[in-house]
């Protein structure tokens, strides 16, 4: 697992100094929103991500790294760019609805739209060793 997004969400006082995350996260702007209560928002929507798994893959989406950005905005509404494996993916229909409401189940969390990105295409580097071990992709 990335700890990028952990210690950017933690790092807020200091977003100068805020390296870029995988996956891309809007917490590296100035927020309206405190760094602590941002930092727990982002660490429950990461956990509620990791609970959405690709029907076909043994992982869940965010070791997959189908997550490319998540963007907390000030009144809490959430944005997620995220992609799936191929353009011919048989849950493309279901995954995106699965990641909204696992992240609208998050307290704390206002509305959430999904979008389904292809810029970059996804491929295997941008999995974690986490989801690597589980598909045994080494």
């Amino acid at each position: 697992m990335s700890n990028d997004v952990k210690e950017q969400a933690k790092g807020q006082a200091a977003a100068s100094e805020a390296q870029p995350a995988e996956p891309d996260t809007a917490m590296n702007k100035a927020s309206a929103l405190p760094p602590e209560e941002l930092a727990t928002l982002t660490d429950g929507i990461i956990a509620a991500l990791k609970t959405v798994y690709d029907p076909e893959i043994p992982s869940d989406i965010y070791e997959l790294g189908l997550i490319y950005k998540v963007d907390v905005a000030d009144d809490r509404t959430v944005t997620i760019d995220m992609t799936l494996t191929t353009p011919n993916c048989p849950s493309a229909q279901e995954l995106p609805t699965m990641v909204e409401n696992a992240v609208s189940s998050v307290a704390g969390v206002g509305p959430v739209k999904v979008n389904v990105v292809w810029t970059p295409p996804w491929d295997p580097s941008r999995m974690t060793d986490e989801a690597r071990v589980v598909l045994n992709m080494w």
